[in-house]
């Protein structure tokens, strides 16, 4: 692919291919809108609403991931739900301060949530995604009534996700699409090759000179991390969060992802000892990338 060429895009045109990759029983032409939400200040938060009626989820990603993350997953349960891009991730507005934590990223989402989709059952975060909607379930609890974290807890540091960071922090800007596809393939050996593509297309965008680069915001991830992972008091605060839940809570485990421990597990049973802890085998961090399916089986009893 030379750097010339313009690689057409749509984003609703690729279900056919979840679909046959994963054989599920659904349309390859599903009811699927792109909606928006204004904040106060002027953003745009963006979001996919999935079937007809009001969402009775709510999917919120992780960093440098979009709503486009979960399509396998919404084509494999069949009901009505909300996919958010989170700001600064897929077609939402970016922040103009660059940081991006689940303390300002919950106040956001609960707009969204309150807007969209308020009689939610669950709602669901991966990864920064589901610190956020930790965070969202502390400070709005009449939005959540159930709760759901994939792969994440407070216990997350940078050692843990070096993996994950070592791929959100490579380079913003590639010469053509094939060197993009060869950078995703190299941090994702266990996904298909038609997977990668369609999600470095939902993920990235090809600008005039034929070059591609990402669509998430960048500027700030350096700082978001450090307060993320790193900073002792944030980390702190969120198990606080997790000790005052008054819903639900499911946790799910990638069973081959470095990202939670089983002290990060001891740790929410501590916290919550009513909490259900599940594995997902041959899940690296993103399961619902490497495991839709089994994912959205669990979604599917625990609501």
């Amino acid at each position: 692919m030379h750097n010339q060429e313009m690689v057409p895009y749509d984003e609703f045109s690729m279900f056919g291919q979840n679909i046959e990759e994963y054989s599920i029983n659904a349309s390859a032409t599903p009811t699927v809108e792109r909606v928006g939400v204004q904040l106060p200040d002027g953003r745009m938060v963006s979001a996919l609403k999935w079937g007809e009626g009001e969402p009775r989820l709510v999917l919120v990603h992780g960093t440098a991931q979009n709503a486009h993350t979960w399509d396998t997953v919404a084509l494999a349960l069949g009901c009505s739900l909300l996919a958010i891009d989170l700001p600064g991730h897929g077609h939402s507005t970016w922040r103009d301060d660059a940081t991006y934590t689940p303390q300002n990223l919950a106040d956001d989402v609960a707009i969204v949530v309150q807007q969209l989709a308020p009689n939610a059952q669950a709602v669901v975060g991966m990864s920064l995604g589901g610190l956020t909607c930790l965070v969202l379930t502390d400070k709005y609890p009449k939005l959540v009534r159930h709760l759901v974290m994939v792969d994440i807890t407070p216990g997350v540091t940078s050692k843990k996700a070096k993996a994950v960071l070592d791929f959100i922090n490579g380079p913003q800007t590639f010469a053509s699409f094939d060197d993009l596809l060869a950078r995703t393939t190299e941090h994702n050996p266990t996904r298909s090759a038609t997977s990668l593509r369609r999600g470095i297309l939902h993920n990235a965008h090809q600008v005039t000179d034929g070059s591609w680069e990402w669509r998430y915001d960048r500027r700030g991830q350096i700082n978001s991390e450090k307060t993320n992972l790193e900073t002792e008091s944030p980390r702190s605060a969120l198990w606080d969060a997790i000790a005052r839940l008054q819903c639900p809570l499911l946790v799910v485990r990638g069973g081959a992802s470095p990202v939670v421990d089983d002290e990060d597990i001891e740790g929410v049973k501590q916290h919550y000892p009513s909490a259900e802890i599940v594995v997902v085998d041959g899940a690296g961090h993103s399961v619902q990338g490497d495991r839709p399916i089994e994912l959205a089986a669990h979604l599917r009893r625990f609501v």
